[in-house]
């Protein structure tokens, strides 16, 4: 079984910041190669702690046969990763999806390759049992470290219950979880099953609600289990919306970590900064039309830097919804503090060296 390193655990538990990594496409939407390793450079620039690959944002297509860029993209960015000679922790996280065989053969591959964790989903898998997703999942613990993932129904996800996510923490090697239903009942469940399942020291909590992040990083969820209390912290995030403006995202950590340790010192004004950047994450991942834009809108955030040539996707239907281009102009007039375009012009060069 594929353990965990333990100042990569260290980190995963303390909290930081982990982009969800996009995938660069030419106007012919194939892999733009210059493009994808200077993204990944510039997470690695941004002070970053880890990174997703293989991902929603990476685009689920990547596993197609007529595509074939799953490996070809884990490769690169641990390549990129490598030539860093980092002296700090980095978490690498591997996207895993499919059944059960599909699921071992993507956790093998990525262990080889020297991923940290699987990001198991359960998408496309919605006639499956919890029981079979239990099964699955203890299956593919014993080839890699588990990062739990709740994706959200209207993203390729399914509704999960308590009793699921309180087996799934009492596997062993499942060492966090990533909650992203967009949805404050269904987070809730999650961390009532991480407190309730004996593990709760052992299991790191991520927020993958863009649109609640910055309320969830704040937010000490403090639970009674077997006439004890037990207190649990959403310690960091797996994001898509840190795919762009990810210097900021590190800053915005380190000032709620900040916040926490100064007994809420700050705290009016980061949650109203939450509500700009939740505003932000509307203009940016399109929920007014389902979130068909979100993956194009994170392009166009990183077009617009010059960090991808276009907004291209694998899918043709995968693009910019009607008004989603205005909008994004207005979030970049209403809150000019929250890009990082400074930091990407200055460092462009080098990202593409």
């Amino acid at each position: 079984m594929h353990q965990i390193d333990p100042l990569i655990e260290k980190h995963l538990q303390e909290g930081t910041v982990i982009p969800a990594h996009p995938l660069a496409l030419n106007k012919h939407r194939k892999l733009d190669e210059r493009h994808q390793r200077a993204l990944t450079r510039y997470y690695l620039a941004s002070g970053a702690g880890g990174m997703a690959v293989g991902v929603h944002s990476t685009q689920f297509e990547i596993r197609d046969k007529q595509y074939g860029l799953l490996k070809p993209v884990l490769e690169m960015a641990m390549e990129e990763v490598k030539a860093a000679e980092l002296d700090r922790p980095f978490i690498k996280v591997a996207g895993i999806v499919g059944n059960t065989q599909q699921a071992l053969e993507e956790a093998v591959l990525a262990s080889e390759l020297g991923y940290d964790l699987g990001l198991l989903s359960a998408g496309g898998l919605g006639d499956w049992s919890e029981k079979d997703l239990i099964a699955r999942a203890e299956k593919v613990a014993e080839e890699i470290p588990l990062f739990g993932f709740y994706l959200q129904p209207s993203a390729g996800g399914r509704l999960l219950s308590y009793d699921f996510w309180k087996d799934f923490a009492q596997i062993p090697n499942v060492k966090a979880i990533k909650m992203a239903p967009f949805n404050r009942y269904q987070t809730l469940d999650v961390v009532r099953a991480v407190c309730a399942s004996g593990r709760p020291a052992q299991i790191a909590l991520y927020t993958g609600n863009d649109d609640n992040i910055v309320a969830d990083l704040l937010t000490d969820y403090t639970l009674l289990v077997n006439g004890q209390r037990v207190t649990k912290r959403i310690v960091g995030g797996l994001l898509g919306h840190w795919a762009v403006w990810t210097s900021q995202a590190v800053t915005l950590l380190k000032e709620v970590k900040k916040c926490l340790d100064n007994k809420g010192e700050g705290i009016r004004e980061l949650l109203e900064l939450g509500v700009q950047i939740t505003d932000a994450n509307a203009a940016i991942f399109d929920p007014k039309h389902q979130f068909k834009g979100c993956i194009s809108g994170i392009h166009e955030i990183l077009r617009r830097q010059g960090l991808l040539p276009g907004i291209w996707c694998l899918s043709e239907e995968e693009k910019l919804s009607p008004g989603q281009v205005e909008e994004i102009d207005r979030i970049y007039a209403d809150y000019p503090w929250l890009n990082d375009d400074v930091f990407v012009r200055e460092n462009l060069n080098r990202f593409f060296g």
